[in-house]
């Protein structure tokens, strides 16, 4: 069965993006890009939301941008050959390399994609992990945690009615002082 892994870069106090969705805080080191571009050639779909699925549009043409390093390029082919399903209320079309928009309700066609084989579920965007944390459906959190502390902003996790048990699997920390924490969910 498929994994759904939520991995995003967090603050100290655990926001995603800062007031009013600033996330320049968060530009990933070489080392770190590095690093992400190893864990995304493991997803086999990228799960969006409406909002990630415009910030990430940025990676689309990014290749075509002589200013491009080395490791933006590299991310750039693996962004462009991976599956992304966008789950979005307001938008009737994406656009993309492999883009897709999603005809079905969240939990229903996660949880169906769970059951498929292949590589693994990156789920993206605070609002769709939130409802996937909500129903249960996410299996693993992998923090990037920047030193920094935003005071607030858009939370890495939703108010929940009960906790949710979590098992430590992984801990790394980047040159850049960026402290990397995975965790599994309790069985």
């Amino acid at each position: 069965m498929r994994k759904v892994v939520y991995s995003t870069g967090v603050s100290l106090d655990g926001f995603i993006a800062g007031p009013g969705g600033d996330i320049g805080w968060s530009a990933p080191s070489e080392e770190l890009h590095r690093f992400h571009n190893q864990q995304m050639r493991e997803v086999g779909v990228q799960l969006c939301g409406r909002r990630l699925y415009e910030v990430m549009k940025f990676w689309q043409t990014r290749d075509e941008d002589p200013s491009a390093t080395e490791v933006e390029l590299e991310f750039t082919k693996i962004w462009k050959q991976t599956p992304k399903l966008v789950f979005s209320t307001t938008l009737e079309a994406v656009e993309g390399d492999n883009t897709t928009l999603a005809e079905g309700e969240a939990v229903e066609t996660v949880a169906a994609l769970k059951q498929e084989p292949g590589k693994d579920l990156a789920v993206g965007g605070a609002g769709l992990a939130a409802t996937l944390i909500e129903a249960g459906l996410v299996d693993d959190y992998r923090l990037f945690v920047s030193p920094v502390i935003l005071g607030s902003g858009t939370p890495f996790f939703p108010p929940l009615a009960e906790p949710i048990d979590l098992e430590p699997v992984e801990t790394r920390t980047f040159g850049s002082r960026v402290v990397y924490l995975r965790y599994r969910a309790g069985q």
